[in-house]
């Protein structure tokens, strides 16, 4: 080769070079941009208002405890905290909603333990997974049942009111508000678990409160909140909670674990949830808010019939699983589905 072509090569390869560095040095510089715009915007969260979806009606207990955490949540962070109730398929279709939402923080649900730990065995093709398509944020709150019955039932506690149901076969009917829900699924258990004969009359919301009030059925398990004020006034008699421990606001009334079933617990459960990829400081900033939020609602929650949780992200998963585990089970030995 030449002197003159060894220098023209020479000459190309280092132009190459400077190209494939510019090159090199522009995609880092972009790449520098877009991880400090996600740092910023991550800084400046919540830059707008955010939508926490109820999977269920308003007026219910989801909706109530929603209400009231994003409430104290606008004011801390300083946007609204806007709740969007989207009801139906036994909360999927909230669910879902979330599920495919962006992943940036804007949409978060406040779910419970019939979409998150029931529906994925009580419903048979289910297009996502509750447990790995949300990220859990925090718990708000544990809201035990109640096993409720009406007057007419002459069983003032728990001993009184097993003897009764094995004394009388088929002939004490339990309402609950749906097949698969936790009202239903508790009354299951504690039918197995005490020997004896129940029938099960499922109904849609309320319906099912109104009609043990009236006498149409004899029993259910309730949550607190739903009939804390029917107990006090007399229209329902509470028999025991399904906790493992006393709940704090029905302090008189024992557990069934503490009635001979150590193992038996049955409830619901709420929280913050957010779609898979929502970042992690993101995620961390709205746990703390509700953890902070949490002591100024205690007294309130309390008197309304639920017992406050807070904790990690973490902490909430690991509970949503077990959840999931025990439920599983319970659907199945229940033959219940849902189409």
């Amino acid at each position: 080769m030449t002197r003159d072509k060894l220098s023209s090569s020479v000459d190309s390869i280092a132009l190459r070079c400077r190209s494939l560095a510019g090159i090199a040095a522009l995609a880092l510089f972009t790449s520098g941009l877009v991880t400090a715009h996600r740092a910023e915007a991550q800084a400046a969260y919540p830059s707008k208002p955010v939508r926490v979806v109820v999977a269920f009606t308003a007026g219910g207990t989801t909706d109530i405890l929603a209400r009231a955490v994003t409430q104290q949540m606008s004011e801390k962070l300083g946007q609204p905290f806007v709740i969007d109730n989207k009801p139906g398929g036994g909360g999927n279709i909230g669910t879902e909603f979330v599920v495919r939402a962006p992943a940036d923080g804007y949409t978060l649900i406040v779910n419970s333990v019939g979409p998150m730990a029931v529906n994925q065995t009580l419903y048979k093709n289910l297009p996502y997974d509750p447990l790995t398509d949300l990220v859990p944020v925090v718990q708000i709150a544990d809201v035990p049942n109640v096993l409720v019955v009406n007057p007419a039932v002459p069983a003032k506690t728990m001993e009184e009111f097993i003897a009764y149901a094995k004394a009388n076969p088929n002939k004490l009917n339990y309402g609950s508000t749906g097949v698969g829900t936790s009202s239903h699924l508790s009354s299951f258990m504690l039918s197995k678990r005490i020997g004896a004969e129940t029938l099960h009359i499922p109904y849609k919301g309320a319906n099912a409160l109104n009609d043990l009030i009236a006498g149409r059925v004899q029993f259910m398990f309730a949550t607190i909140p739903s009939v804390i004020s029917h107990i006090k006034g007399g229209k329902l008699r509470a028999i025991a909670v399904s906790s493992l421990q006393r709940s704090r606001s029905l302090p008189d009334v024992p557990t069934v674990a503490e009635k001979g079933f150590p193992d038996f617990s049955a409830g619901s459960w709420f929280g913050f949830f957010a779609p898979k990829g929502t970042p992690e400081p993101v995620i961390a900033l709205l746990n703390k808010a509700v953890n902070d939020t949490l002591p100024s609602l205690s007294a309130q929650m309390v008197r309304e019939g639920a017992d406050p949780v807070g904790g990690t992200p973490a902490q909430f998963g690991q509970f949503t699983r077990r959840e999931y585990e025990k439920w599983k089970l319970i659907v199945r030995e229940s033959g219940a589905t849902a189409e």
